[in-house]
Protein backbone atom coordinates (compact mmCIF):
# COMPACT_ATOMS: atom_id res chain seq x y z
CA UNK A 1 0.00 0.00 0.00
CA UNK A 2 1.52 3.15 -1.18
CA UNK A 3 0.21 5.90 1.40
CA UNK A 4 1.40 9.74 1.13
CA UNK A 5 1.23 10.61 5.15
CA UNK A 6 1.44 14.14 4.23
CA UNK A 7 -1.23 14.31 1.92
CA UNK A 8 -3.25 12.32 3.94
CA UNK A 9 -2.78 14.09 6.72
CA UNK A 10 -3.44 17.45 5.24
CA UNK A 11 -6.67 16.36 3.83
CA UNK A 12 -7.98 15.32 6.56
CA UNK A 13 -7.95 18.92 8.15
CA UNK A 14 -8.77 20.99 5.08
CA UNK A 15 -11.72 23.18 5.68
CA UNK A 16 -11.21 22.98 9.63
CA UNK A 17 -12.45 25.91 10.92
CA UNK A 18 -9.92 28.20 13.92
CA UNK A 19 -11.33 25.97 16.43
CA UNK A 20 -11.32 23.06 14.68
CA UNK A 21 -7.79 23.49 13.79
CA UNK A 22 -6.35 24.48 17.57
CA UNK A 23 -8.54 21.30 18.72
CA UNK A 24 -6.18 18.99 16.45
CA UNK A 25 -3.43 20.48 17.58
CA UNK A 26 -3.90 20.66 21.21
CA UNK A 27 -4.88 17.41 21.21
CA UNK A 28 -1.95 16.03 19.66
CA UNK A 29 0.31 18.14 22.21
CA UNK A 30 -1.76 16.90 25.01
CA UNK A 31 -2.15 12.97 23.92
CA UNK A 32 1.74 12.70 23.74
CA UNK A 33 1.33 9.89 21.17
CA UNK A 34 4.23 9.86 19.21
CA UNK A 35 2.34 9.28 16.10
CA UNK A 36 0.77 12.50 16.44
CA UNK A 37 4.88 13.61 15.70
CA UNK A 38 4.23 13.69 12.24
CA UNK A 39 1.26 15.44 11.71
CA UNK A 40 2.53 18.01 13.54
CA UNK A 41 5.20 18.33 11.60
CA UNK A 42 3.10 18.69 8.30
CA UNK A 43 1.34 21.45 9.95
CA UNK A 44 4.23 23.27 10.88
CA UNK A 45 5.51 22.86 6.88
CA UNK A 46 2.09 24.22 6.12
CA UNK A 47 2.26 27.37 8.50
CA UNK A 48 6.06 27.97 7.71
CA UNK A 49 5.31 27.49 3.69
CA UNK A 50 2.48 30.32 4.15
CA UNK A 51 4.19 32.50 6.34
CA UNK A 52 5.89 35.48 5.93
CA UNK A 53 9.78 35.96 6.23
CA UNK A 54 9.64 38.15 9.57
CA UNK A 55 6.87 35.04 10.70
CA UNK A 56 9.55 32.87 10.26
CA UNK A 57 12.59 35.09 12.03
CA UNK A 58 10.00 35.57 15.45
CA UNK A 59 9.28 31.21 15.10
CA UNK A 60 12.61 30.59 14.81
CA UNK A 61 13.14 32.78 18.15
CA UNK A 62 10.62 31.74 20.20
CA UNK A 63 11.92 28.35 19.33
CA UNK A 64 15.57 29.13 20.18
CA UNK A 65 14.56 30.25 23.44
CA UNK A 66 12.48 27.77 24.20
CA UNK A 67 15.38 24.83 23.73
CA UNK A 68 17.69 27.03 25.61
CA UNK A 69 18.91 25.14 28.80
Amino acid sequence: MNLNLRNAIITNVQGNNHQELEDTILDAIESGEEKMLPGLGVLFEVIWQHSEQNDKQEMLTTLEQALKK
